[in-house]
């Protein structure tokens, strides 16, 4: 049996039927732009490894903390201990965070950072005497993540996780934010969302702990774009009714949007902050939910008096020095001028799409392109064409997109718009 047939016969890939597990490459290595595969062949990897590796596969100043680390103290529990890498590591946080965001709690990954934050809203209501509010509102078409109560505020209808939806607590929803943002702002409440918002938590609100969404950009739930001032809104709104208000920017923080949080679009700062993903530079798991003093502070003068969390490995030392030798790569850069170089390229390469019979957009936001297109695309068709193409994409529902490394030079940008081209016209 070959390793591949080992792999297939036993190992459950993410959203696979074991019985027709599709098209699966064996990558021997990984660097800079690059997944190199058992035959030698080298495809760019335009997903980031699904929106993480902002820096590029073992980027050396990151392996490089991880090996030191690993020789001083691979992990030690963070109950009653602490240790330099997450004090480190939650100074530079603070230098990136939005200004508010004064409290840490370090995660094992993305979904459970969502699992943490709505925790820590339901905990704070009930603190503050409001024990009914234990469920959440949160806009259609959003994703937040695998774990049982994520998987609750994704979208019950549209989302891959509707068959789920007799087991999961019910949970209150509204249509997305209709304005993009490449529109013009529309005030009026019946236009632009926010009436219906309005209505939803006003009638609401005694059973709601949090409004929960991914701010600017919604990813897995369509690649969206959509308009920052209601996000602005949405804040007086849940304020008037005591409502907390979470943004989860696992997939767009740290430069992603063109912004350092997509947050940055805005005026306000939520109450609480979930981040994930690009957080190690994609080179080990690693999340954090950030909080304001408010709510920090009113879990801690609540009964029981502690916040009822703790993960095994919270905290991990391996993770906190690979993510603050990530934000210090990051910090040494122009990720603006780069990202906004990414961008323009893309929108100027990614634009013949427009001309082709079946997209329905193309639209570009930072370093994020998509070609959406008017009917479903197969993944296992995308990456059977990988070798042709020379690029790793994986399409998933009706969007061709990328989220490409920071480190990609104008002709691997290039190579990954051809390919998308290439993708929209065959499948």
């Amino acid at each position: 049996m070959t390793p591949l047939e080992f792999d297939q016969k036993h190992l459950w890939h993410p959203y696979t039927n074991v019985e027709k597990p599709g098209p699966t490459f064996v990558v021997k290595e990984t660097e800079g732009m690059h997944i190199t595969l058992d035959d030698g062949t080298k495809l760019i990897d335009a997903m980031s490894s699904w929106w993480c590796m902002m820096h590029g596969h073992r980027h050396p100043k990151i392996t490089r903390a991880i090996h030191d680390q690993l020789d001083r103290m691979p992990h030690v529990m963070f109950g009653g201990l602490t240790h330099d890498p997450a004090i480190e590591l939650g100074k530079a946080l603070l230098r990136f965070a939005p200004r508010s965001m004064q409290r840490i709690f370090y995660c094992d990954s993305g979904s459970v950072s969502v699992e943490v934050a709505m925790k820590m809203a339901v905990q704070y209501q009930h603190a503050k005497g409001f024990p009914g509010r234990s469920h959440f509102a949160t806009i259609r078409s959003g994703y937040h993540g695998d774990t049982w109560k994520a998987m609750s505020v994704c979208d019950p209808t549209t989302g891959m996780h509707h068959l789920f939806q007799g087991a999961l607590s019910v949970q209150h929803f509204v249509d997305r934010p209709p304005i993009r943002i490449t529109e013009a702002w529309n005030d009026d409440p019946a236009l632009n969302g926010l009436a219906d918002l309005r209505a939803l938590i006003e009638a609401n609100h005694r059973e709601i702990a949090a409004f929960i969404l991914e701010p600017v950009v919604q990813g897995t739930g369509g690649m969206y774009f959509y308009h920052p001032e209601y996000l602005n809104q949405a804040r007086a709104i849940c304020d008037e009714f005591g409502v907390l208000l979470i943004f989860d920017e696992i997939a767009t923080g740290f430069g992603r949007t063109g912004k350092m949080f997509a947050t940055d679009f805005c005026t306000v700062e939520p109450d609480i902050l979930c981040l994930g993903k690009a957080l190690t530079g994609g080179h080990i798991s690693f999340a954090t939910t950030m909080t304001n003093d408010r709510v920090a502070e009113g879990i801690g003068n609540g009964e029981p008096g502690i916040f009822m969390h703790g993960p095994t490995f919270m905290a991990n030392p391996l993770a906190c020095a690979a993510a603050r030798a990530s934000l210090e790569v990051l910090e040494a850069q122009d990720w603006h001028g780069t990202v906004n170089a990414i961008a323009r390229q893309m929108t100027q390469e990614l634009a013949p799409a427009r001309d082709l019979p079946n997209v329905a957009d193309v639209r570009v936001l930072g370093a994020i392109g998509v070609i959406e297109m008017k009917h479903r695309v197969s993944a296992d068709e995308a990456h059977a064409l990988a070798r042709e193409v020379g690029v790793f994409l994986r399409p998933f529902g009706t969007n061709i997109y990328t989220m490409p490394p920071f480190i990609a030079s104008p002709d691997e940008i290039s190579k990954i718009c051809a390919g998308m081209l290439h993708l929209a016209r065959v499948l």
